[in-house]
């Protein structure tokens, strides 16, 4: 008999998921509540693969011997909670992929804020080192793709809390921890614990000779890094103390220790700014330390790399306004951050679909930095709530367009507009990506 594989959701993880599954044989079958995106269609016709789409046929779901679902479906939801009744074993994308991978080997970043980063600097240096590597997960290719059509000996995965939920021997040589603040507590029963323990799986399977890499000035990783066992070898980063083995950055230089290896480098000399990329700088180099590439490719690499689209990508500067897009800042640390990194007065764009935030956490860079702000969502009485003592000036709008316009109006020379929404986008656009394009056109079109 062959085993049946149902796969629920058919965006990019989920064909990738079935594009493998195809290949390796099993009968597939692709389910999703939603419409299928014609793109993903047309894949699934050509690969002679089964699905429906704008909802579950039960029968046809339960009917498998294992599920793969898409991050994007929670546990609450009634077809999960029916799977799990008939003791069907769920796994996610990542999980299948990793099963397949042989022996190639995965360096795994996971954290609420600067894994992209992270993910595409780390990349970026294993390029430089013409390592034969892909970059995979929430950013790019789907895992599961990349093993069916282009396999390669080594995979930086940016991995989310909700695929870490669903991996039972997912193992990374190089798992990366950037820091774990209050995002998704809509998804974890508004429990930070939860969300905790999901962050930590990545170093569940872990074993001698894996290396895991953290921040130990985050709070929250290390007041809770003692309740879970780790098997593989600590690799920290730090700005407030000096290491013996690890990465750390003094006097605007950073220090990457590693075994018998030790190199410094100016953080003048770093291609992305900010303190914030400095933490990220730090654990990328310290992963491709770990995985043996050589000081000067980790240092050509740092110099070399180009920042990601809509992470505080500067736009364009119209009559001396300097606009940022910074959609990707989806939760409440995100835009802290982006504050935090701001030299100039700011007119904040804020807002959207609100995951729980706390705003309490901005007040005070607000205070300092922000002269007005600009709404951008279907609900924002939070944000007057939380702001209103504070900000003279808050406005409620509907659109990118009409945001810009009115923030434009806010700004006066040598000022910043800053688009840092601290929410998901979905209540106006179809993700971040499409509210950072559509700032963007409208910043031309002024």
């Amino acid at each position: 008999m062959m085993q049946r594989v149902v796969i629920l959701g058919a965006g990019e993880s989920g064909v990738g998921a079935a594009l493998l599954a195809k290949q390796r044989g099993f009968d597939v079958f692709v389910s999703d509540a939603g419409a299928i995106s014609p793109k993903f269609e047309t894949e699934l016709k050509s690969g002679s693969i089964s699905y429906e789409q704008n909802g579950h046929t039960e029968e046809l779901v339960l009917s498998a011997d294992e599920v793969i679902k898409s991050p994007g479906i929670p546990e609450k939801a009634s077809i999960i909670q029916k799977i799990r009744a008939k003791n069907i074993s769920i796994i996610s994308e990542v999980e299948f992929a990793f099963r397949y991978i042989g022996a190639s080997k995965v360096i795994a970043i996971t954290g609420s804020n600067g894994k992209t980063t992270t993910t595409a600097l780390t990349y970026h240096i294993c390029k430089t080192a013409e390592k034969n590597c892909a970059l995979v997960g929430n950013i790019g290719h789907s895992f599961a793709r990349q093993v069916a059509t282009d396999p390669k000996e080594w995979y930086v995965v940016e991995v989310s809390s909700f695929q870490l939920d669903d991996i039972k021997n997912f193992r990374p040589k190089v798992a990366v921890l950037t820091n774990i603040t209050e995002d998704h507590l809509d998804r974890y029963d508004y429990n930070i614990n939860n969300y905790i323990s999901s962050k930590f799986r990545i170093i569940g399977n872990q074993q001698e000779g894996d290396v895991f890499i953290y921040n130990m000035d985050d709070e929250t990783t290390a007041n809770n890094i003692n309740q879970y066992p780790i098997k593989s070898t600590p690799a920290p980063i730090t700005m407030r103390k000096e290491l013996p083995q690890g990465a750390y950055l003094t006097n605007a230089k950073m220090y990457l220790k590693w075994k018998s290896e030790e190199m410094q480098m100016s953080v003048e000399d770093f291609a992305v700014k900010g303190k914030h990329n400095q933490y990220n700088s730090m654990a990328a180099s310290l992963a491709a330390i770990a995985i043996d590439i050589r000081k000067e490719k980790i240092r050509e690499a740092l110099q070399t790399f180009q920042s990601l689209e809509h992470r505080m990508e500067s736009v364009a500067t119209i009559k001396g306004i300097e606009f940022i897009n910074d959609s990707k800042a989806t939760n409440v640390n995100s835009t802290w951050f982006a504050l935090e990194s701001m030299t100039k007065p700011v007119i904040l764009i804020l807002g959207g679909v609100d995951k729980g935030n706390d705003y309490e956490l901005l007040k005070e860079l607000v205070q300092e930095k922000v002269k007005a702000i600009v709404c951008l969502g279907t609900d924002n009485q939070k944000i007057h709530e939380a702001f209103e003592d504070i900000i003279p000036l808050i406005i409620d709008t509907d659109s990118a367009a009409e945001a810009v316009n009115t923030a434009f109006q806010f700004a006066n020379k040598g000022e910043a507009v800053l688009l840092s929404p601290a929410c998901a986008s979905f209540d106006l656009f179809k993700n971040y990506e499409d509210r950072g394009m559509q700032f963007r056109q409208a910043v031309r079109n002024l």
